[in-house]
């Protein structure tokens, strides 16, 4: 019994621990900031105690509040799901569809992505969310899409709160340089008395939260909307990108292939009622999926294997010739290196004179590639791929003679 209360607590902790990450810091700030200084400016502005609609002013913006919080920390402490460690497939013929996780140690699920920072295969992988320190998939893609919709209502009513204060606080004269503006709000003031002074102080305040709060509308309301795309089209935005990837590899080998993507059931609403229920369970099981009529379970995963097959084809082997220590911005390469880093958290991995990679995509001044292993780091499940400056490698031959050994060693987790 002592050692079951003590994983749980274990894990409760590390739980607790995604807190500590600039992401969540950032957001429960945000949070925090403009709802107690909208708390404050509404008793200011419109006191809740002397009529209806001041009441139901503030009541609504309590409410805002904790129905953003409920979501956002559902969204982080629920988590998407993740396959089990080693999981197989029940028919162990499926398994030719799925590609294999060395991480895991197991197969990769219909619809599942193995995420770097989570380190496990998740469920329905939509993305990973820095703001949430956690991956938004299965078990929580409605709560993050609720928390993405509540933020920017909120915000919006949090900065009528703001304005409407600043402006019937604004009626004695107001001095800006060489100019002055008189304002004459005769007609708004309240009978009551504040309880709390509109100093110089508290309008810097309720400014700096009106510059987050509409800042969060329409970042947090951009993010809502690509959501909601994916959402009715029961896709996620790594299945939109396999969807586009799969057109462009039918269109470059002319196949006359067709692909239908085999999770939308033909109605946005059949969709929509996938991720979002009465219970705030999501449909399904996290392994297998409601499909088109004209597709099975592995559709989507054959594709998957048939773009892996391309991409190793594709893909250039480059030698190192310059070392390179991992740094995000190195001034030491150049300064247009240090200035075109890439801007993602995708990792940047050490380089050291003689080693081989193979790079799939990049930019004039990065490359993005896997560096070729050795059986002993292949066996524990290692893999070395990310950003690396284009200065730091050359080209090289490709060497036939090899291309059965890195076949294995280039596979896609």
């Amino acid at each position: 019994m002592s050692f079951l209360f003590a994983v749980v607590r274990f894990e409760n902790l590390h739980e607790v621990k995604r807190l500590c990450h600039w992401g969540p810091m950032i957001a429960l700030s945000v949070i925090a900031i403009c709802s107690t200084i909208a708390v404050l400016d509404s008793i200011i502005w419109y006191w809740p105690l002397d009529t209806t609609g001041g009441s139901v002013n503030f009541i609504m913006l309590i409410n805002w509040t904790v129905l953003i919080l409920y979501n956002y920390f559902n969204a982080m402490f629920v988590g998407p799901g993740y396959i089990p460690l080693g999981w197989t497939p029940e028919n162990s013929q499926d398994s030719v569809y799925l590609q294999f996780c060395r991480v895991c140690q197991g197969y990769k699920a219909p619809r599942s992505h193995h995420c770097r920072k989570c380190n496990r295969c998740v469920m329905k992988m939509d993305h990973h969310c820095p703001w949430i320190n956690n991956c938004c998939g299965h078990l929580n893609h409605a709560y993050f899409t609720s928390f993405l919709l509540l933020a920017p209502l909120g915000c919006i009513h949090a900065a009528f709160i703001f304005t409407m204060t600043m402006y019937t606080q604004l009626y004695d004269r107001i001095s800006f340089g060489w100019s002055s503006v008189k304002i004459d709000m005769s007609g708004v003031r309240r009978t009551h008395s504040p309880i709390m002074p509109f100093s110089v102080p508290a309008f810097a305040a309720t400014l700096f939260a009106l510059g987050l709060a509409l800042g969060t509308t329409i970042a947090v309301g951009m993010l809502f909307v690509i959501q909601m795309k994916v959402i009715v089209r029961n896709k996620t935005s790594i299945e939109s990108w396999i969807e586009e990837k799969a057109r462009d590899r039918i269109q470059y080998y002319q196949t006359g292939e067709e692909f239908i993507f085999p999770y939308d059931l033909g109605s946005r609403w059949e969709n929509f009622k996938q991720v979002f229920t009465w219970s705030g369970v999501p449909e399904g099981d996290g392994v297998e999926w409601p499909v088109h009529e004209k597709c099975h379970q592995h559709t989507l995963t054959i594709e998957q294997l048939k773009q892996k097959a391309d991409k190793r084809v594709r893909s250039i082997q480059y030698r190192v010739v310059e070392d390179y220590n991992g740094a995000c911005c190195p001034i030491s390469k150049g300064l247009r290196t240090f200035l075109r880093t890439p801007c993602t958290e995708e990792p940047r991995i050490t380089l050291t004179r003689g080693e081989v990679l193979f790079a799939t995509r990049g930019t004039k001044w990065w490359m993005y590639g896997d560096k070729v292993l050795n059986e002993e780091q292949i066996k524990a499940g290692a893999r070395m791929r990310g950003w690396f400056p284009r200065k730091c490698v050359e080209k090289c031959l490709y060497d036939t003679a090899s291309s059965s050994t890195t076949t294995e060693e280039k596979k896609e987790n």
